[in-house]
C-alpha cells in the first residue's frame, strides 16, 4: 500500500480561439461552454512539488468542491490540452522518421575527380569535382577569379549546398535541368573547353560541364565527341578484363567523360614477369 503522495503543479499558458458571427454578451457568456474552439499551447513551466504522507492524513475536506460549470469548462480545457500535447508528439516522431528516411552518404576520404579551368568573359573558373568509389559525382567546388569576396562566398556556399543534395540523393539530372540557362554576367565566349564553346552564365557552363561528363548528355554539347560515348551502361562482366576493371577504380570517370576504353591504351594483352634476383 502506497504510502507517499507527491503533487506537481505546473504553470501552463494557453490561448483559445473562438470564431464568432456576432460579438455580444449572449455569445461571450457562452465561450466557456463551446467545444469547437482551437487551442495553442504557448509554455508549460515547473512550479513546484510536493510531498504528503498519507499514513498521517486527515480526512479530506470536501466542501470547497468547485461548481459544475467550472468543472465543465475544466474538463473542455483538459481535453484540448492533452490533444494539442499528443498531436506536437506525433509531429516530433514524424520529423524523426522523416530525417532517417533520407540518409546522408558520405564522401570517401580519399576520392577521385577532376579540375577544369575555363575563361569565361575574362574570368577564370575553376571547376572541382569529387567522386565516390563507384564514379558517381558527390561534390563540387567553383573557384573564380577577379571575383569580390562576397561573390566568391556565395559561389563556394552554393557549390556546398549542391554537394550536400548529391551527398542526399538528389539525382544530377535535377540540378542540371534547373541551372542550365540561366542568364547573367560574365557570360560568352569560353576558351579552355574542347565539348563546350559558350555559356549564357557560369552556372550554365558549370552544369552543362557536369552533365557531358557525368550523363553523357551530347544535347547540351557544341561539339561531336570524338569517340562513341558508352554512356553510363553497365559493362558485361565476361567482356570487362582485369586490367580494365582496375582502371575504372582508380579513374575520374567525369575526367575521361565514361569513355575508359578509348581514352586509355588497353594493355590487357601485356604480361609483365618480375622475377626477384637473388
Amino acid at each position: 500500500m502506497t504510502k507517499y503522495l507527491v503533487e506537481t503543479y505546473y504553470t501552463c499558458s494557453f490561448k483559445i480561439k473562438h470564431y464568432l458571427d456576432e460579438l455580444n454578451e449572449n455569445q461571450l457568456s457562452k465561450l466557456d461552454q463551446r467545444e469547437d474552439g482551437k487551442f495553442e499551447i504557448i509554455d508549460i513551466k515547473l512550479d513546484t512539488r510536493k510531498t504528503k504522507n498519507l499514513e498521517n492524513k486527515n480526512k479530506a475536506n470536501i466542501n470547497s468542491l468547485p461548481n459544475n460549470k467550472s468543472l465543465e469548462a475544466t474538463n473542455i480545457i483538459q481535453k484540448n490540452l492533452d490533444k494539442q500535447i499528443s498531436e506536437k508528439k506525433n509531429e516530433k516522431i514524424n520529423l524523426q522518421i522523416n530525417k532517417k528516411s533520407y540518409p546522408r552518404i558520405k564522401m570517401p576520404d580519399r576520392r577521385k575527380g577532376y579540375i577544369q579551368k575555363v575563361t569565361i568573359g575574362n574570368h577564370k573558373v575553376y571547376l572541382h569535382t569529387g567522386e565516390y568509389n563507384d564514379g558517381k559525382l558527390g561534390e563540387i567546388f567553383i573557384d573564380t577569379s577577379k571575383e569580390g569576396e562576397l561573390v566568391k562566398a556565395l559561389m563556394n556556399n552554393f557549390a556546398i549546398a549542391i554537394s550536400l543534395g548529391l551527398q542526399y540523393g538528389v539525382p544530377l539530372d535535377e540540378f542540371v535541368s534547373a541551372y542550365v540557362g540561366t542568364k547573367f554576367e560574365p557570360s560568352g565566349k569560353i576558351d579552355g573547353n574542347d565539348r563546350i564553346l559558350s555559356a549564357s552564365s557560369i552556372l550554365d557552363y558549370i552544369f552543362r560541364e557536369l552533365a557531358i561528363s557525368y550523363l553523357g548528355r551530347e544535347d547540351l554539347a557544341h561539339t561531336p565527341s570524338l569517340v562513341p560515348q558508352e554512356n553510363n551502361r553497365e559493362v558485361n562482366k565476361e567482356e570487362e578484363t582485369q586490367f580494365l576493371k582496375l582502371v575504372r577504380d582508380i579513374t575520374s570517370k567525369g575526367f575521361v567523360r565514361s569513355n575508359y576504353k578509348k581514352k586509355l591504351i588497353d594493355l590487357t594483352d601485356v604480361r609483365i614477369n618480375l622475377k626477384s634476383k637473388k
